[in-house]
């Protein structure tokens, strides 16, 4: 079996070590990130909504950049909201905003019931940059 090349971010909140489990996997090219949600560096949730959203992104930018990545190189984002219609338009704009340049990622956005205290969840896989593992 091929050993796991677990990516972190310069400065992982709490999360990562409190449930077991790593930001991102390197595999054959591609970048597998774990759903990133507005933590703070303690884990806790940041409770504002847009914050918590922008806090996501940052979360999943830092570790996009610890893999030599960044959000243009996402190829497919899921995205996961608890009460997607009273939520969605405070959601958007701040998505908009870090979406970057066309050709878009793809997206699938799922509604959900539980997202341990969270409201908002993006999980995304990318395509390292000349296809590196490393």
């Amino acid at each position: 079996m091929a050993k796991r090349d677990a990516v972190f971010p310069a400065k992982p909140h709490a999360l990562y070590e409190h449930h077991r489990y790593s930001p991102a996997i390197r595999s054959n090219g591609f970048l597998f990130v774990s759903g990133q949600v507005g933590a703070r560096e303690d884990g806790s949730p940041e409770p504002d909504l847009g914050a918590q959203v922008q806090l996501a992104f940052d979360n999943l930018n830092a570790v996009l950049a610890a893999a030599g990545a960044s959000f243009a190189d996402v190829v497919d984002v899921t995205l996961f909201m608890i009460d997607p219609d009273a939520i969605f338009e405070t959601v958007w704009p701040v998505l908009q905003h870090n979406w970057g340049e066309k050709p878009f990622p793809n997206i699938t956005a799922v509604g959900v019931t539980w997202l341990a205290g969270f409201t908002f969840e993006i999980k995304v896989i990318a395509k390292l940059p000349g296809g590196a593992d490393a």
